[in-house]
């Protein structure tokens, strides 16, 4: 493409349409939303810019902190789920036939085709006290006290199956998340495998070193690039999430921005609660910064 300053009218002509689309749509709201989180309500309906900061810093109250890490730890556990499942799912497309891999793709992509809300209403049908899983685990059990019984050891466990609670519990919205978000994890971990030398892999090999040494010591490096994108679309996101810790949470488990929909609706306190969103944009652009800083560096080890 030539250098803009070439030709700047057709630079212009292209360019202008998607800045407008970007300054109305995103940066104007984002810039009521920066200006709402240093207002005050005078009214069940109003908000006065005052240029306060008493809403950043009612953001590092005990329980608002609480809640900040609890997002923080769910969302890295669900992050790592994420990229060690991923991971291996990409290597099994990647060293799949040509035949064989748009249909994997597709398995991967399917879930996109399906409304959020429907698949996770389907988790609660899973997760239920009388979901899927736990009669998978009662059928499990009641087999496992049969086979005990033949043999005469029935007594070391009970002949009734009590069902597990896992809606309203981390556990179910750290599987939630997970359910959600691993397609954005593996998806840009493929791209990073198809592009890699697969040259490099073989001459690990020949030279001595093992499956695991070559995965760690050569695979992962040259497909750190792809890892660190997973990580930031599929943490990001999390951060973020409302729907799923709404339902599989049942209110015992919110993450932070369940409060921030509290405080746009229930709680009619719009300054705190876009004081919170942009919190979280602020660790989100620094996520980005550290993945620019990272590339930066990667293509000048390049040159």
């Amino acid at each position: 493409m030539d250098n803009w300053r070439r030709s700047p009218l057709t630079f212009a002509f292209f360019s202008l349409p998607t800045l407008g689309w970007l300054f109305i749509f995103f940066l104007f709201p984002l810039a009521i939303v920066w200006q709402y989180s240093f207002g005050e309500n005078t009214s069940i309906v109003d908000v006065e810019f005052t240029g306060t900061l008493n809403n950043y810093a009612r953001i590092f109250q005990p329980e608002i902190l609480v809640l900040l890490w609890r997002t923080l730890w769910m969302s890295t556990i669900s992050t790592v789920i994420c990229l060690s499942v991923g991971y291996l799912v990409a290597m099994v497309i990647a060293s799949a036939s040509p035949r064989a891999k748009p249909w994997l793709l597709l398995l991967i992509m399917l879930p996109f085709w399906t409304n959020l809300l429907i698949r996770t209403y389907s988790l609660l049908n899973i997760l239920g006290t009388r979901g899927r899983l736990n009669q998978a685990l009662q059928w499990i059990w009641e087999s496992t006290h049969s086979l005990l019984q033949l043999v005469g050891l029935e007594g070391l466990m009970a002949a009734s199956y009590k069902p597990l609670t896992f809606l309203g519990t981390p556990f179910g919205v750290v599987f939630g998340l997970v359910y959600i978000m691993l397609p954005f994890s593996v998806l840009p971990i493929y791209a990073a495998l198809e592009r890699i030398d697969k040259s490099c892999l073989e001459a690990s090999l020949d030279l001595g070193a093992g499956q695991v040494r070559t995965f760690f010591k050569v695979l992962v490096p040259m497909t750190m690039g792809g890892l660190i994108t997973a990580a930031i679309i599929t943490f990001v996101p999390t951060l973020g999430q409302f729907l799923t810790p709404d339902l599989l949470g049942r209110g015992q488990v919110d993450m932070i921005a369940n409060v921030i929909e509290r405080q746009f609706k229930k709680a009619n306190d719009w300054p705190f609660g876009s004081a919170l969103s942009l919190f979280l944009l602020y660790i989100t652009f620094i996520l980005l910064a550290i993945k620019s800083i990272h590339d930066v560096r990667q293509s000048r080890r390049v040159v």
